[in-house]
């Protein structure tokens, strides 16, 4: 038996009575069934599936259970978060900075969300700018004039479009804002000339959408990149690997963020401690962007303070 295994079994049976004691203040139910709501993002995404798999480990190897929530992903979540709805939520690594400091972006700006607390960073959150074969856009800078999804309203993505295109110059555009799902229906339909979707490859909304369109993944690379790189220290190189999707047989360079579990210092230690030993104990179970998340990278790109629970198991 490992070591994390024996700590989780000690956990569980020395600390899982005072947990029930808790419940009402973790979300649980008054009959202290450990209920936990985790917050994920849109179905055609990553965060979602992903919280699925994440939800079948914990509820496997803990006495709690999850409740997984489609919503608009990282900047509705840390106010989920902040609020108490949420116990657990999927954001990304720049968006958890902007709350904790109150900066960045209007939703945070001098108001931080104090309560903000890390758990794990998880993998590499690809910005993919997706349009059709046939709309002629080949570079980031042919979006002027464009009609450009940038994501769910307040969402991550749409943070993460907006700084890129102010980095590349482009400012006349017609901004729409909807799931990634919805904006594959709106490329198919032609009410939309392109889409940014952030989230690990390959994104199930544009593995859908390449399997019935001819599509075209705009890189964002050379000058461009280092002009959306200057402009916003959290983004990194990112490449989209060939054969990723049907019809792009070439590698794409773009750029990324990391997503990561985030909760909120309410939380008790012994469950923050609980999930996420489940998780890295049992992260073999996962079949969802398993080249990049284990225990050794989980502090990579942390950009807020970790709660106490999580520091207690990765120490």
């Amino acid at each position: 038996m490992s070591d994390n295994q024996t700590r989780r079994r000690f956990l569980q049976a020395s600390g899982f009575a005072g947990v029930a004691a808790l419940a009402g203040c973790l979300g649980g139910d008054d009959d202290g069934s450990n209920r936990l709501s985790w917050h994920a993002g849109g179905q055609g995404g990553t965060y979602f599936p992903l919280s699925n798999e994440i939800k079948t480990i914990v509820e496997d190897n803990t006495d709690y259970t999850l409740n997984v929530q489609s919503t608009g992903a990282s900047v509705e979540n840390v106010g989920s978060l902040a609020d108490g709805d949420a116990d657990f939520a999927l954001i990304q690594n720049d968006v958890a900075y902007f709350a904790k400091n109150g900066t960045g972006i209007d939703a945070f700006q001098d108001d931080p969300v104090e309560n903000l607390m890390g758990v794990t960073t998880l993998y590499p959150e690809t910005i993919t700018l997706v349009t059709l074969q046939n709309t002629g856009i080949e570079t980031v800078s042919d979006l002027e004039g464009a009609t450009i999804n940038t994501g769910d309203l307040g969402s991550g993505t749409q943070v993460n479009a907006l700084q890129i295109l102010e980095a590349v110059g482009v400012s006349d555009f017609d901004e729409q804002n909807a799931s990634f799902s919805q904006a594959a229906d709106q490329l198919r339909n032609g009410d939309i000339d392109a889409a940014f979707v952030v989230g690990g490859w390959p994104v199930g909304a544009i593995e859908e959408l390449a399997n019935t369109n001819d599509i075209h993944i705009v890189p964002i690379e050379g000058d461009n990149r280092e002009a959306v790189k200057d402009a916003a220290s959290w983004f990194a190189d990112d490449t989209i690997p060939g054969g990723t999707y049907s019809g792009v047989s070439e590698d794409v360079e773009t750029v990324s963020v990391q997503a990561m579990i985030a909760t909120n210092e309410g939380v008790d230690d012994t469950t923050v401690e609980e999930v996420t030993a489940a998780i890295f104990d049992n992260v073999g179970d996962l079949t969802i962007k398993t080249d990049f998340i284990s225990a050794d990278s989980a502090q990579d790109g942390m950009s807020i303070e970790l709660h106490p629970g999580a520091q207690a198991y990765f120490e």
